[in-house]
């Protein structure tokens, strides 16, 4: 594999992003992977890298970089109480949607003249926090997205500007949509609430419960890493992927 560390020029400054795709072959498509809330670490570059495996450039950016390039964090990050869970909080809470769509059409512009991966359209995932992010992209970017996946998506109904739940049927990629059954940042009437909009929309694609699993089930480092249930999101996102991507 082939991996970069690059900043992408943004209006309020270089995006330092992490890219890997194949050694080999023609320019592979090209993939948007947004971080969760706890931010860049080896355990999202290696999901990265795997994904790259699958014969795609997937693109990592630091959505923390207005904060500066300190917005790494130590293993008490999850942990109530601790000084690197408060010190993300404070970044976090002042995250929006809209600068962050800013900072999407940024790396389209980048992939553009960069030559890096396969002209074309282009697919983004996000975890946690990015989950509304990368359903908001596809709204935002109906012509160049054309595959858009949320696991485990936070609050994707709300009263936020841009929040996905009122964008479903705005974009013409396929969405994925993976919940869940126990997760107190999506609890199950929301998951109820946002189905019913989604079927009323018209969107391709779907939202699925995954059962007997708890927030953050596909990261391999987090308490409750499910491997079926993480074997089951990479098999749905390649999947998708390969659907409309290649």
């Amino acid at each position: 594999m082939i991996e970069t560390t690059t900043d992408i020029p943004t209006r309020d400054g270089g995006m330092e992003t992490f890219i890997v795709r194949p050694e080999r072959g023609e320019p592979a498509p090209a993939v948007l992977m947004l971080m969760d809330a706890p931010g860049i670490r080896e355990e999202l570059r290696d999901m990265a890298r795997r994904l790259a495996t699958s014969g795609y450039c997937v693109l990592l950016p630091n959505l923390y970089y207005r904060a500066g390039r300190d917005t790494t964090f130590g293993p008490g990050v999850l942990t109530v109480g601790d000084p690197e869970r408060d010190r993300m909080r404070a970044i976090r809470t002042r995250m929006t949607i809209p600068p962050v769509m800013e900072d999407v059409a940024a790396i389209l512009a980048f992939l553009d003249r960069a030559g890096v991966a396969k002209p074309g359209p282009v697919g983004v995932h996000g975890y946690c926090m990015s989950g509304p992010y990368a359903l908001a992209a596809a709204a935002r970017h109906p012509d160049r997205i054309a595959a858009a996946a949320s696991f485990y998506g936070t609050w994707l109904v709300s009263d936020a500007e841009e929040s996905p739940h009122l964008t479903l049927g705005k974009g013409s990629a396929e969405l994925y949509i993976a919940c869940a059954e126990h997760d107190e940042l999506a609890p199950l009437p929301m998951v109820a609430e946002l189905r019913a909009l989604f079927d009323a929309s018209g969107a391709a694609g779907e939202l699925e419960l995954h059962p007997a699993v708890h927030h953050g089930f596909a990261f391999p480092q987090r308490w409750c890493y499910d491997k079926p249930a993480a074997e089951r999101h990479w098999e749905r996102l390649v999947a998708l992927y390969r659907r409309r991507l290649g």
